[in-house]
């Protein structure tokens, strides 16, 4: 019976697929990568490229537009959605393609409840792939969590007071995407004395990976789309 397999392909470095990852895409009929525009390339295909023999597998590239407001979506979804499933029934093993883990905020998930709900028949594996938070934690040399510390993960979706309140009360908060809301952070970071204490890294894996730790140098500053912001309440 043909397979789905969610495939997370890490943050961007194509050595930090996991040989399991790498296996699968060599071996699938269809390569299965999400683009956030219609005329704009894929990051996740991006990274497997060189795994990839185009002369005998399928590459088809879905459209997941990447908006604030998710109303009106579901279109593209279930149209994506609907083009695995007809591969499924041909016979075809696919591999869907998304940066970082596949379930932990990524694309992949607006089409996992559509197969549940609509192909519950379909057989699906999911291969977890190392997430962005990691990597950035790891290239900053900012530990995430120690013994019994908390840790929080946030989208870019919060409120300043939701913020504030996450920033007492963890020991690490990771904040994701958050290049458009990053002076608004930074200012409540600051009233709480914490503006020093976080690392800002964009694109961690690739060749345009960049980690500041002066947050101020960055206020004003059009930012990266793939960014996050890791601060942590106490040193080592």
């Amino acid at each position: 019976m043909a397979v789905v397999y969610a495939v997370g392909v890490g943050p961007g470095d194509p050595e930090l697929l996991t040989r399991k990852a790498e296996r699968i895409l060599r071996s699938v009929d269809v390569i299965c990568a999400p683009t956030g525009a219609a005329e704009g390339g894929s990051y996740a295909l991006s990274i497997v490229e060189e795994f990839i023999d185009r002369s005998r597998q399928e590459v088809l590239v879905q459209l997941f537009p990447m908006v604030k407001d998710m109303k009106g979506l579901d279109p593209y979804w279930e149209e994506a959605a609907d083009q695995v499933a007809q591969r499924i029934a041909e016979g075809k093993d696919v591999a869907f393609v998304t940066i970082g883990d596949p379930f932990l905020y990524s694309t992949y998930l607006y089409i996992h409840r559509i197969f549940l709900a609509k192909y519950p028949e379909i057989k699906i594996e999911v291969v977890p792939g190392i997430s962005s938070i990691l990597a950035s934690s790891a290239v900053s040399g900012l530990p995430l969590g120690l013994g019994a510390e908390r840790i929080a993960i946030l989208p870019a979706t919060y409120e300043k007071d939701e913020l504030k309140r996450t920033l007492e009360e963890f020991d690490t908060v990771v904040l994701m995407k958050v290049n458009r809301v990053f002076d608004a952070v930074y200012a409540a970071l600051k009233e709480l004395g914490r503006e020093k204490s976080g690392v800002f890294v964009r694109r961690v894996g690739s060749a345009d990976e960049e980690v500041h730790h002066d947050l101020e140098a960055l206020l004003g500053r059009k930012l990266d789309y793939l960014s996050m912001l890791i601060v942590r309440k106490n040193p080592l």
